[in-house]
């Protein structure tokens, strides 16, 4: 697929029709690409499980967190309802000495490790399946392709690609560095993979990484290594079940063309029905396959199920 940097519209047009899925499952559909990931390639999955070792490729959630406000995404804010204070006070009204801690959260769904949903992106007007969007998602919510529908699928297969490790410098690829097939190609080679339909793929750039070492400046939103938009022909051929990085936007910051934003979302999640991660941290878990060799694994990240989200928060879990 070529790229011309002057022309994102048409760019993404071409995109949009060459690799659509509209329609492939029915009028109904709420699940896109994650029909992919059938009860086979969940035995499929479960049977990588030799060590018993597990990773959780979730960022925390706390007030710590790389947010800075853009779109009214903010960090965690976490309340503490009831104490240990409370209770050594005896403020609670407790029978025979018993006492207790409640706490809530509030934070936008998607302001840490998450996945996109279906109705979080629109191209020209049109949802997932060509559903307008103005009846998908209103105020109250995603009506037709809420992530709840997804809660008990996402566990299967799922392979790391350590593209900063293979492809990059000191296990890093450096802001603005767009990975293409032959990068994805390479790095599967490399770590001796191979990747096909229903699969659940992790693209380890190296990014929060960095982050955790110089601060996370411009982490959220800023320049990034991500995903080409020439790669979307790669999503869509190989038919995986769902991708996740560990950067804010799983695209390369800034974008390829000269004004665009997040274009290959606009193909990926509307068009394609792909399912897509962000700011998982592989870090651990790269390490790990970086010693045994091994860079397949079973993988459980079902999102939480709120009903008509568009995003929702996952801690993913790699069982090696």
């Amino acid at each position: 697929m070529t790229l011309d940097r002057t022309d994102p519209e048409g760019s993404i047009a071409q995109a949009a029709e060459a690799y659509s899925n509209w329609g492939r499952w029915g009028a109904d559909d709420v699940l896109g690409t994650l029909n992919f990931l059938d009860e086979a390639k969940r035995r499929e999955g479960a049977a990588l499980v030799r060590r018993g070792v597990s990773f959780s490729l979730s960022q925390r959630f706390d007030m710590e967190g790389p947010q800075k406000g853009w779109r009214r995404r903010t960090n965690p804010v976490h309340t503490m309802l009831d104490t240990g204070t409370d209770a050594a006070l005896g403020n609670q009204g407790f029978p025979h000495g018993l006492g207790g801690a409640d706490d809530v959260i509030a934070m936008p769904l998607q302001c840490s490790t998450q996945w996109d949903g279906l109705g979080h992106i629109f191209d020209h007007g049109k949802a997932w399946n060509g559903r307008p969007a103005e009846q998908v998602v209103t105020s109250d919510g995603d009506l037709v392709t809420g992530i709840e529908h997804m809660a008990p699928y996402v566990a299967g297969r799922a392979v790391l690609l350590d593209v900063g490790r293979v492809v990059g410098e000191d296990g890093e690829l450096p802001d603005g560095f767009p990975i293409t097939e032959a990068h994805l190609t390479a790095t599967a080679e490399a770590h001796r993979l191979t990747i096909g339909r229903g699969d659940i793929v992790l693209v380890r750039t190296g990014r929060l990484a960095r982050a955790r070492r110089e601060g996370w400046g411009e982490y959220a939103g800023g320049p990034a290594p991500g995903l080409s938009f020439t790669s979307a022909g790669w999503l869509h051929r190989t038919e995986i079940a769902a991708i996740a990085t560990d950067t804010w936007g799983f695209e390369v910051r800034p974008n390829e063309f000269e004004h665009a934003f997040q274009p290959l979302h606009q193909v990926a999640i509307p068009n394609m029905g792909l399912l897509i991660g962000e700011m998982w941290d592989l870090d651990a878990l790269a390490a790990d396959c970086a010693d045994d060799g091994v860079y397949d694994f079973w993988l459980t990240a079902a999102p939480l199920p709120i009903t008509g989200a568009v995003g929702s928060p996952v801690n993913p879990i790699a069982v090696k």
